[in-house]
């Protein structure tokens, strides 16, 4: 499958300091590719170098080294601007302005008639989630909408690829869900979307493949499913309406059980049996599941595990094929 963005080598370097200035590497010699059609999540903590990476690849900074492609051409070629989409990760709109009339603003920028640019906004308004909030100026929206703002202008000219910087930042649990299906839904209509997150919940509800980054180095690229770091350690199940005999009974197949208030319990269980066998004799006895999760490492504890193990000389790339 041809790649619709690849780096090779990518650096960045910035010169820090006042009197004598030195130079502080934020991006180092960074290659990846992300496949066409898919969902790429590009993961780290913060300061690990997402937003550098975003903003070569739009141009806004220019590297120190290495090189980028996008769709097949040279980041910051004129003609695959017309053919992506980008949200920053704090975009910045015009306050006086309304949803719709910033929509249309752009359009009239990509060359859209009045009247298809007036179309458009008004399909992925409707898309985002913004009502009868469209004609309200942006500076009385949260923090919320207008990142619903900005992924409607991201997706204004039917982009073939859409690049995400943190697109579920400052969403509530709601707008988080709706983003997740918009995700999908271009993914489907074969648009490529990467996107920048330091949440591992987002990358696993959405990506196919991931690169995660620690101080500003690759460490780990591949399939999420596939990271031995973040394969299942067991179960955590949350259980309703049972009785104190019933948690007694199965405490001994259980890590530990914890009695969260009456009748409910935490059962700790581990990755073999599957929880299925446990799940039946819950229903059996009267009770009923409330969640089921697995246990496994977060990215968070991930990070500090890579960044702790190897020196700032020495960040090796784990790769998974």
């Amino acid at each position: 499958m041809d790649a619709a963005l690849r780096t090779e080598e990518l650096t960045k370097d910035y010169a820090i300091g006042f009197w004598r200035k030195r130079p502080y590497r934020a991006l180092d010699r960074l290659t990846i590719s992300v496949p066409a059609g898919e969902v790429f999540g590009f993961l780290g903590p913060n300061g690990a170098g997402k937003t550098t990476t975003l903003k070569l690849l739009m141009q806004l900074v220019f590297p120190t080294g290495g090189r980028a492609e996008i769709l097949g051409r040279p980041a910051g070629d004129l003609g695959v601007k017309r053919r992506i989409g980008y949200l920053p990760e704090h975009p910045y709109f015009y306050d006086y302005l309304t949803a719709e009339e910033l929509l249309r603003y752009f359009g009239s920028l990509f060359g859209f008639s009045s009247a298809d640019a007036r179309q458009r906004a008004s399909r992925l308004l409707d898309e985002v989630g913004i009502g009868g909030e469209r004609r309200m100026q942006l500076r009385k929206f949260s923090k919320g909408m207008l990142q619903r703002v900005g992924i409607a202008q991201a997706l204004l000219n039917e982009p073939e690829l859409v690049i995400f910087d943190e697109p579920m930042s400052g969403l509530d649990p709601l707008g988080r869900r709706d983003v997740r299906s918009l995700i999908l839904r271009l993914r489907d209509r074969g648009c490529t979307v990467f996107f920048s997150s330091h949440v591992l919940s987002d990358a696993e509800a959405l990506c196919n493949e991931v690169a995660i980054l620690a101080r500003g180095r690759l460490v780990a690229t591949g399939r999420l499913a596939d990271m031995l770091a973040f394969r299942a350690r067991g179960w955590e199940m949350v259980i309703a309406g049972a009785t104190d005999a019933f948690v007694a009974s199965v405490a001994p197949r259980c890590r530990r059980a914890v009695r969260i208030g009456d009748g409910r319990y935490l059962l700790e269980l581990p990755l073999e049996p599957p929880p299925e066998r446990l799940l039946a004799e819950v229903t059996a006895s009267g009770a009923h599941l409330v969640a089921l999760n697995p246990i496994r490492e977060t990215l968070e504890d991930f990070f500090v595990e890579q960044v702790a193990s190897v020196s700032d000389a020495d960040v090796g790339r784990a790769v998974v094929r």
